[in-house]
């Protein structure tokens, strides 16, 4: 049977409708990105310099903006740079971050999958309840609630459990309790969308085998929700990597993590090729092994089909 052209628009418009939103919105600032990153501003203010020089018919391209993350000016050792330094720090909070999400927010999935389905409405709006207010204001109010004179130390003290105010505020644990609260539900919303699509009867099978509910949990729902802990992890992990406000409210100075580090370089020194040439590093590293595992992946669900 001919499938009529109607259709056939229909479903094209379907399909190029997010294709021109990712072209739009994400292909063409990463070319701006990336040309900005090859430019040699010398003392100009404006970063947006031709490459291409018309009177000599030369294409001047500055790699120095990307030597300079890896290698410092004076030739000193490689991967010994503040910037380098700046990615391991930043991928180190991101993994400690969506790990403990991950923890945390899995318990939270599992109950409200497993609760009764007209409870469920409610506890999904718990979960998102959050994000009705600003994020400035929930890390605000984390600064006020850990700050030597704040909720937390008062209550403390009041009770006995401490004589004087305990540092909590700019420390590693603050800023790792910031960013785990408001990505939290970044990881507690797919793991339920994949928890409550798991067939309960898996479970019975599991336990009329002989299976304890800890072995069945382990060798039948863990697995079958891989698929919601990665793509909780990930939505956790990458705006982990590029966090700029969490860290700067809550981290002590000991926390400059990559995306501090591109404000600076962008709106103190003003060095924007740098700028760009450290975000395009960024999302290389971010985007590079996303694509090698879903090709992978993509490649095994082929097969076994």
């Amino acid at each position: 049977m001919a499938v009529r052209p109607h259709f056939s628009l229909v479903k094209r418009f379907v399909i190029g409708v997010p294709y021109a939103w990712l072209i739009v919105f994400f292909f063409v600032p990463f070319l701006i990105l990336l040309y900005i990153s090859f430019v040699d501003m010398g003392n100009d203010i404006s970063p947006f310099k031709p490459l291409w020089n018309a009177e000599t018919g030369v294409l001047s391209l500055k790699y120095d903006n990307y030597g300079s993350i890896f290698q410092s000016p004076d030739g000193g050792a490689l991967f010994q740079t503040l910037y380098v330094e700046a990615y391991l720090r930043s991928i180190g909070y991101a993994l400690c971050t969506a790990v403990l999400c991950l923890v945390i927010g899995y318990p939270f999935a599992y109950f409200i999958a497993r609760s009764k389905p007209s409870a469920r409405p409610a506890l999904l709006m718990m979960v998102m309840l959050p994000f009705w207010t600003s994020f400035l204001l929930r890390v605000y109010a984390w600064k006020g609630i850990l700050a030597d004179l704040g909720v937390l130390n008062r209550l403390l003290m009041f009770v006995g459990l401490t004589d004087e105010p305990i540092l909590m505020l700019y420390t590693n644990v603050s800023m790792l309790l910031g960013m785990t609260y408001v990505y939290l539900p970044f990881m507690v919303l797919p793991l339920y969308a994949n928890l409550v699509k798991m067939d309960g009867r898996l479970l019975e099978a599991a336990y009329d085998l002989g299976a304890s509910p800890f072995k069945a949990f382990w060798l039948v729902t863990v697995p079958l929700s891989r698929a919601g802990v990665i793509a909780g992890f990930m939505l956790v992990f990458i705006p982990c990597v590029g966090e700029f406000v969490i860290p700067s409210l809550l981290g002590g100075p000991e926390t400059l993590m990559i995306g501090r580090v591109v404000w600076d370089e962008m709106f103190i020194s003003n060095n924007w090729p740098r700028a760009t040439a450290l975000a395009v590093v960024m999302i290389v590293l971010i985007v590079a092994p996303l694509a090698f595992y879903y090709h992978h992946t993509g490649k095994a669900a082929d097969a076994r089909s």
